[in-house]
């Protein structure tokens, strides 16, 4: 038994695979070692994900565990390993990025440019086992271009700054039922300001018939695609996974098509392709 995780800001996907080819799918909240400590990520571990899985947990059978997450740089991703491994004492953990899920899920041993668009953004070229090379994410704030928080964080810019008329702003304050100041207060006083930004951004999806809101989505991706992308020189298709990718398909689709890009494979997250790439770790165990 293996459990395999593609982990965002805002949420996890934990998938529990047998050797039989029986898996469960489980959510928690995001695990993220940039902005959590190693005893708040086993907390959300313990608390959240084992009373979901534990009727499917015996003793000695989880082998593996494969968490691809966030935040999960070379200096991070120990903290989050430890935090599994004290909960998972008995499993092999290995810790790598959400990029490099992504690349694995998307492209399985085929190489080639991943992107992610999610909480956050990213992208890379995969050689077929790893990432050869990426343009840096810089996160939601020096970066992230393409990510629902960056969406939002550029549509509460537009809506208060008088820049898509005054109908929208008012139907923005009376959906989320908010004010300037809770917005001024989420982002620069409480924690995890990136998924507030990326909550406040379905605002988009629901109103994405209005053209000026289509137009500053269509933006936002040719943003991406100028300032990331481009830099690949890819002639293979290019794969994309997250929800903005995923439900924003159509603007996406036209973005890649203005910028010459050639689309490739869109996924709500990579779990499915991920569940191929680590067949080969799954083996019966009795004890």
């Amino acid at each position: 038994m293996i459990l395999i995780a593609d982990s965002g800001s805002t949420k996890v996907h934990w998938c529990l695979l047998t050797a039989s080819g029986q898996s469960s799918d489980v959510f928690t909240d995001g695990i993220n070692p940039l902005f959590q400590t190693c005893d708040a990520m086993r907390n959300s571990i313990s608390n959240q994900l084992l009373p979901q899985i534990a009727s499917s947990l015996w003793a000695g059978t989880l082998t593996h565990v494969f968490f691809y997450g966030a935040g999960c740089t070379p200096e991070k991703k120990v903290f989050v390993k430890k935090a599994l491994e004290s909960v998972f004492k008995k499993a092999e953990v290995f810790v790598a990025s959400d990029m490099l899920g992504a690349a694995r899920g998307l492209l399985g041993h085929k190489a080639g440019v991943a992107c992610i668009l999610g909480t956050g953004s990213g992208s890379c070229y995969y050689n077929g086992e790893e990432i050869e090379w990426c343009v840096p994410s810089l996160g939601y704030i020096l970066g992230d271009e393409g990510s629902a928080a960056v969406l939002g964080k550029r549509l509460v810019s537009d809506l208060l700054k008088n820049q898509l008329g005054d109908d929208l702003k008012e139907a923005f304050f009376k959906e989320y039922e908010t004010s300037m100041a809770d917005i001024i207060e989420n982002v620069y006083r409480q924690p995890f300001p990136n998924r507030f930004l990326a909550k406040l951004s379905r605002f988009c999806a629901d109103h994405i018939d209005d053209k000026r809101i289509h137009d500053l989505v269509y933006d936002h991706f040719v943003q991406f695609i100028r300032r990331n992308l481009k830099q690949y020189n890819a002639t293979t298709p290019i794969g994309f996974v997250g929800s903005i990718a995923y439900y924003y398909r159509p603007i996406l689709e036209e973005a890649m098509q203005a910028e010459d890009l050639p689309l490739g494979t869109i996924l709500q997250d990579p779990i499915e392709g991920l569940k191929a790439y680590h067949k080969e770790a799954l083996v019966p165990t009795t004890d």
